[in-house]
């Protein structure tokens, strides 16, 4: 998955005998095809965003470079009632700003991040009150026993009650309706770097936190960081050729080779727990992008099917990805559920696809926009691409409307939801069914954020019953049996239509020592320039 400890050791090594020092000036320049959407922590559920945040900010918890859960920002916690968790709170941490932290800030921030504009409801599913019992200890009271809270802890981030009251940034920015305040351009939390200056969509520049409650552990002997979002494939690979770049990701596909071969620069690939895949709107009485009036196609399973067996994964995966992916018939990567075996996709068939579009009403097919990142997965503009082609061959014409992720996740996500058949991709922050089950399958409910990235509104009440046992179910072996029954129920309505997992690829200077966690967030405690 990562070249990391025999990395790092090496790294350790060489700084040793040339007598070098974290009180070396060393500048860190890295790439990524866009910029975070905003800074404010609960603003977009979204991974890039999410880890660019977790330099700066922190959570109770946090992962490991093996995704495992350690103490963060709590020292420790336990289960003192089946449905009531106790954490004790890190004492002597401060804020950048100088703020110490302590209880009110986690119960401020549990309660903005379930208020409306949060894009991270779901982090706190279950919860029903967080109660203070002393400066550095808090309750959190679930409605019933939910075995894996902390599980969804990795990326809800701390803030600071007081900078964020003093700001007029008590609620989060919602960036999918394009609102601001204080928190979407400013940042204090208790990270290892802090926000220098910010130009988005040009330029962040970071430097460490020398206040750092956790500096014992401190891994990078950086002293600056430079972030330029590079949307071009080839500009980006050229930077990193040249060395006006340290590090850039993802790394095209028909570039790997070309590095590789580079004597200063090296690919880093590994799986991606990510799932990308089709969504199709299966709720709205007629679609809003489409030349069918009067009804949706897509209501009928016999259209979702259509479109699954007109999609040949297996082409592109070897024409678009270049053998870079792995092909999935559900919802989350293999690696995160125990029978994923048992689910194979359903064989790509043209004829039987206009067989089935025929019996549906659509024998000459019909038009429809198909809405695409251009900057936010591997090769995601040509995926879509590709997926035109194939549709095209049963007679769906499809417009393809592929934007830049700003303007993409404004559009497709709620609570605007304008689309009828999207691309999107999904890591479970939680590494587990619950979180897809949660927040891409479930049916959408503006309160509990149930549904929230559920963009084309698919909706079954025994798949919701379902999600909520798969919270409470503490028995392992009863868990999997409901996320098995769950999962056969989606792919049996065609609810989606589920692509592949694509690989990591990231592209660094050999002097460049860092960790690659397979969830693709970039910790920046890990650098270590040569």
């Amino acid at each position: 998955m990562r070249k990391t400890l025999l990395a790092a050791a090496a790294a350790a090594a060489v700084l040793g005998a040339f007598g070098a020092s974290s009180a070396d000036a060393k500048t860190f320049k890295w790439a990524f095809q866009g910029d975070a959407q905003s800074l404010d922590p609960y603003s977009l559920s979204e991974t890039f965003t999410l880890s660019l945040q977790g330099n700066i900010y922190e959570g109770l918890i946090r992962m490991d470079p093996d995704l495992q859960i350690e103490p963060s920002l709590a020292e420790s916690w336990e289960i003192v009632e089946p449905t009531r968790w106790r954490f004790k709170l890190r004492q002597g941490v401060k804020f950048h700003n100088g703020n110490d932290f302590n209880a009110d800030d986690v119960l401020f921030s549990a309660e903005r991040v379930r208020k409306d504009g949060s894009d991270l409801k779901g982090r706190l599913a279950g919860v029903v009150d967080v109660l203070k019992v002393d400066d550095y200890t808090v309750d959190f009271v679930t409605e019933v026993p939910v075995p894996t809270l902390v599980n969804e802890w990795g990326t809800w981030y701390i803030m600071d009650k007081e900078w964020s009251e003093a700001n007029g940034a008590e609620d989060p920015t919602d960036v999918t309706a394009g609102k601001e305040n204080f928190s979407t351009r400013n940042a204090n939390g208790t990270g290892p770097f802090m926000i220098q200056s910010r130009e988005t969509d040009v330029k962040t520049v970071l430097v460490p936190y020398e206040g750092w409650w956790d500096a014992a552990n401190k891994e990078h002997n950086l002293t600056e960081v430079i972030f330029t979002p590079i949307g071009s494939d080839s500009t980006r690979v050229a930077a990193l050729l040249s060395g006006e770049i340290d590090m850039m990701y993802p790394v095209p596909v028909q570039d790997m080779n070309r590095l590789e071969n580079d004597p200063n620069t090296e690919v880093l690939g590994g799986p991606e727990l990510r799932t990308i895949f089709l969504g199709m709107d299966q709720e709205r009485d007629e679609l809003l992008h489409s030349s069918v009036k009067g009804k949706n196609p897509f209501k009928d399973v016999r259209v979702r099917e259509a479109f699954y067996r007109a999609i040949d994964v297996e082409l592109i995966q070897k024409k678009v990805m270049r053998g870079l992916s792995t092909p999935s018939a559900l919802m989350i990567s293999p690696l995160l559920f125990k029978y994923s075996d048992e689910f194979k996709r359903l064989e790509p068939d043209a004829k039987l696809a206009k067989e089935l579009l025929a019996e549906a009403g659509y024998p000459d097919g019909f038009e429809i926009t198909l809405d695409c990142p251009n900057n936010r997965y591997v090769n995601d503009e040509a995926i879509c691409q590709a997926v035109v082609a194939m549709l095209a061959r049963i007679g769906v014409k499809v417009n393809l409307l592929a934007q830049p992720k700003a303007q993409y996740f404004a559009k497709i996500l709620a609570p605007k939801r304008d689309t009828s058949f999207y691309l999107l991709g999904w890591t479970p922050s939680s590494f587990d069914s619950w979180n897809v089950m949660f927040n891409i399958i479930g049916t959408p409910d503006l309160e509990s954020g149930r549904g929230k990235f559920n963009n084309g509104g698919y909706s079954n009440a025994r798949f919701d019953e379902l999600t909520d046992l798969v919270l409470s179910e503490t028995d392992q072996d009863k868990r999997n049996e409901y996320i098995r029954e769950a999962y056969q129920i989606l792919h049996d309505e065609r609810g989606y239509i589920p692509l592949h997992q694509q690989a990591l690829a990231w592209g660094k200077r050999s002097n460049i020592s860092l960790v690659q966690r397979a969830d693709n967030q970039f910790m920046l405690n890990y650098v270590k320039v040569d």
